[in-house]
């Protein structure tokens, strides 16, 4: 059986449910897999944009515009 034929034949059966709770977790399954498919397609950066940032970050040091770890953690305790 095709992709396409497995798709068809899990709607029609999805279709057929009657408990909201089965609904429910295949709602948070798709869900999941929707999440994980997105991790899956990034595009690294170019050298260029890489290069960028790291002298924007160095410029940001330099003019004290960052937080130390401490500053970071004390926002989230």
């Amino acid at each position: 059986m095709n992709l396409e034929a497995r798709k068809i034949e899990f709607i029609q059966e999805f279709l057929k449910l009657q408990s909201e709770e089965a609904v429910s977790r295949l709602e948070q399954l798709l869900k999941k897999e929707r999440n994980a498919t997105d991790e899956r397609i990034f595009e690294p950066m170019t050298q260029e944009e890489l290069d960028k940032r790291i002298d924007q970050s160095e410029s940001d040091f330099q003019n004290n515009r960052f937080k130390n770890s401490s500053e970071l953690l004390s926002k989230y305790k």
